[in-house]
């Protein structure tokens, strides 16, 4: 099953209770699908929702709204029922918008293009952290909500631990050669798994942000654009070579390839709000559904009949949380983001939405 978007996707977004996606565009606009196993899918909405590239897109209020980012560095929220605007803000950020995620049931939080990231109340519509914390574009961002940490990855190489309970950046990781692109937490919270640029997947321990514990390079040369956890011990990958991949951690291997969406790069991966479908887009204007039961069936029996040799183990770094105060220097990269740029922080005060 596949929509074919008309235009090149940036983000996708799957609606928490329905059947329903959204899909941001190249062009500045939203768009929003029903889709069905057994019925062809129907657009419900195409908006106009920014004069630049639509570049990031979540449902918000229980499913209820749609909240988009973009590199016109405006965030909107717009009503899944009528496609009307319900609020808008201008100028979310000093730079333009790069990544979005939800925090929790009513904030969310947004990453720019120089290195920023703010999380706002979508309730109260203000802007109630804001974090200086990388010098390159947040590529990705995952929240811990048993510490009140929000973690992100950036362009220039670090991953970033941010106490939203203190407003301050905790932490912040050696610069690594290449580029951070995608960030999940595995093992029960005990790892933080990044994906980069040239295709190694770092592995840091909680609490020892300073260097990573561990690299997997089965991968590489490809980059590893997006991250999407399957289970405590299984990461689902999305490459620039259009793969997707199934990729055990600690020990760590690669299972078997699920899918290959095309030859270009994997913009996004995501789950229906069922797990039934694994979502991906891709620079073909495809947005593919993947059965995920097919899927895993023939993930199961390449299991059976793979005998593991890997005896790695999860090693302990024997310091403390790093509080990184003067952090170094940043070795920037070929920035992923132009990708992105087709046709500091803020005031922490500022109203988050103005009403339409």
């Amino acid at each position: 099953m596949e929509i074919d978007l008309g235009e090149m996707p940036f983000n996708m977004a799957f609606h928490p209770s329905d059947h329903l996606v959204a899909a941001a565009l190249i062009t500045g606009d939203l768009h929003l699908y029903r889709y069905g196993a057994d019925s062809t899918s129907q657009k419900l909405l195409e908006v106009k929702a920014h004069t630049e590239s639509c570049r990031a897109v979540r449902f918000i209020n229980g499913g209820q709204a749609i909240i988009t980012g973009s590199k016109d560095r405006s965030i909107l929220a717009t009503d899944i029922e009528t496609g009307t605007a319900i609020a808008r803000l201008e100028d979310a950020h000093e730079d333009a918008i790069y990544s979005l995620i939800n925090v929790t049931e009513s904030t969310i939080a947004t990453g720019d293009d120089q290195g920023c990231m703010k999380v706002w109340d979508t309730r109260q519509r203000t802007c109630c952290n804001s974090f200086t914390a990388h010098e390159d574009y947040v590529s990705d961002m995952t929240y811990v909500p048993d510490s009140g940490k929000l973690l992100g990855t950036s362009g220039d190489g670090t991953l970033s631990v941010c106490n939203l309970r203190s407003n301050k950046v905790q932490t912040r990781s050696e610069f690594s050669e290449e580029e951070l692109l995608s960030v999940v937490i595995m093992k029960n919270g005990r790892k933080v798994i990044c994906g980069s640029q040239d295709g190694t997947l770092l592995l840091y321990s909680w609490g020892f942000f300073k260097d990573c514990s561990d690299r997997f390079v089965g991968l590489a040369p490809n980059s590893i654009d997006c991250l999407l956890k399957l289970d405590e011990d299984r990461v689902i990958a999305g490459c620039e070579n259009g793969l997707i991949s199934v990729v055990g951690i600690l020990p760590n291997r690669v299972i078997q390839p699920l899918a290959e969406h095309s030859e270009y790069p994997i913009e996004r991966l995501g789950f229906s709000h069922d797990r039934k479908f694994l979502g991906s887009i891709s620079h073909d204007h495809m947005l593919k559904f993947w059965d995920m039961d097919e899927l895993l069936q023939s993930d199961d029996a390449a299991n059976n009949t793979r005998e593991d040799q890997c005896d790695a183990s999860e090693d302990d770094d024997g310091e403390g949380m790093d509080v990184d105060m003067n952090p170094p220097k940043s070795k920037k990269g070929t920035k992923r983001k132009n990708v992105q740029n087709g046709s500091s922080s803020g005031n922490t005060s500022a109203a988050f939405f103005s009403d339409m």
